[in-house]
């Protein structure tokens, strides 16, 4: 049986031959140190115990369908969490909830594209993003996002991207897999762009409770509410709660013109019946509780520390140079071509991989154009990230291709 043909141009690097490299590995008994996926909850970082709870105390009450949306409580809360960052306007009826944001953003470009539209895309950018538009007959247009400036997007060189086929602008705050957490000047010039060019915006912000230092995130909704704009989160990351697979939705500066687009997006909805309805129920609990990430993300807390650990432990590699995170849980690591003359990135994974058993992500499996770049997680404890970073100081030491 031959694959559907629309999946040819789809890539998703991240899961892909490299994965199935490490279980074949794994499947003969090697012990890999996987730090290629944003997963907290093989390294310790557990569901906060009440968000479980209430998950578990509703569970006789979550055996049915709910709402295509979803539960009420759940969507009060969300809306509740957007007035409190400015977005005064929000209500229970303009959230849906989803299976992780995964799904809301294939839902959401589903109801958006016809072939050939574009969407304009970071590079680089959170794969998943690229894949849905390819898969939904769309058209990714990626615009630079400038690592010399601290990865912050190229206002002109996204201004070069729109043509009168862009229908929509994805903004990923705080960026997978740069860290870097947009300043408002970036994001007022990107807001503007959209409103003059009648563009619908996609902010995907799963990581906005997850920021470092002085870093400010600033919720994209907030500071365009007249810009019509699907932001995007859940409780994955900040809430440590990633298998639950709780996403939601919120739907901003909509007028009456565009009624149609969310009409497509609750037909949609109601294809898929409605998400899982017990991960439904730890929404209100996470939201409306104490469960903060705050601790682990201030120095002296987890996240905080592993950052600055790893991030000098891996710069202090000769060759590799990478940008201090602001916010999210990566670094996004440059091999100095002068010094490591690296043609095929995903062969260098590989052969990382074979050699070392340390599983980490290549740069251009993040639609960059360039194989100089890797992803390394620091989710992992720091005894962990010395072994791994030791392991990757070893292999590029003598390492050519």
């Amino acid at each position: 049986m031959k694959q559907a043909q629309r999946l040819k141009a789809v890539r998703y690097d991240i899961r892909g031959p490299v994965l199935r490299r490490a279980t074949e590995l794994e499947d003969a008994g090697h012990k890999i140190i996987k730090l290629n996926i944003g997963n907290p909850a093989p390294w310790g970082l557990a569901t906060p115990t009440p968000i479980v709870a209430d998950m578990v105390h509703n569970l006789n009450a979550a055996q049915g369908y709910s709402d295509a949306r979803g539960i009420y409580s759940a969507r009060v809360a969300v809306a509740q969490k957007y007035q409190l960052q400015g977005v005064t306007e929000v209500q229970p009826e303009d959230v849906m909830l989803g299976n992780g944001v995964s799904e809301l953003i294939v839902m959401s470009l589903q109801a958006l594209l016809d072939n050939g539209d574009e969407v304009l895309v970071p590079a680089p950018d959170y794969p998943l993003w690229t894949g849905a538009v390819t898969l939904c007959g769309g058209r990714a247009v990626h615009y630079r996002c400038d690592e010399s400036n601290g990865w912050q997007p190229d206002l002109e060189h996204l201004a070069s991207r729109i043509t009168a086929n862009t229908r929509a602008m994805v903004i990923i705050n705080p960026n997978n897999p740069t860290g870097a957490v947009y300043s408002r000047e970036v994001l007022e010039g990107m807001l503007n762009l959209a409103r003059r060019h009648g563009l619908l915006v996609f902010a995907d912000e799963i990581y906005d409770k997850i920021i470092y230092d002085e870093a400010v995130h600033h919720t994209a909704a907030a500071i365009a509410p007249d810009v019509p704009m699907i932001s995007m989160g859940g409780l994955s990351k900040t809430h440590r709660a990633a298998g639950f697979r709780s996403g939601w939705l919120a739907i901003t500066g909509f007028g009456l013109q565009d009624t149609d687009y969310l009409e497509g997006l609750q037909l949609l909805a109601n294809m898929r019946l409605c998400p899982n309805v017990p991960a439904q129920h730890a929404i209100q609990t996470a939201l409306g509780g104490y469960q903060s990430i705050e601790p682990l993300v201030r120095p002296g807390g987890r996240l905080y520390d592993q950052r600055e650990h790893a991030w000098r432990s891996l710069t202090a590699i000769p060759g590799v140079e990478c940008f201090r995170p602001d916010g999210a849980l990566y670094l996004f690591a440059r091999l100095n071509p002068e010094i490591h003359k690296i043609r095929d990135d995903e062969r260098l994974i590989i052969d990382l991989l074979e050699s070392k058993h340390l599983l980490l992500s290549h740069g251009s499996g993040f639609n960059i154009d360039t194989s100089d770049h890797v992803r390394f997680v620091f989710l992992a404890p720091v005894d962990v990230l010395d072994e791994a970073i030791g392991r990757f100081s070893d292999f590029l030491s003598t390492y050519r291709q």
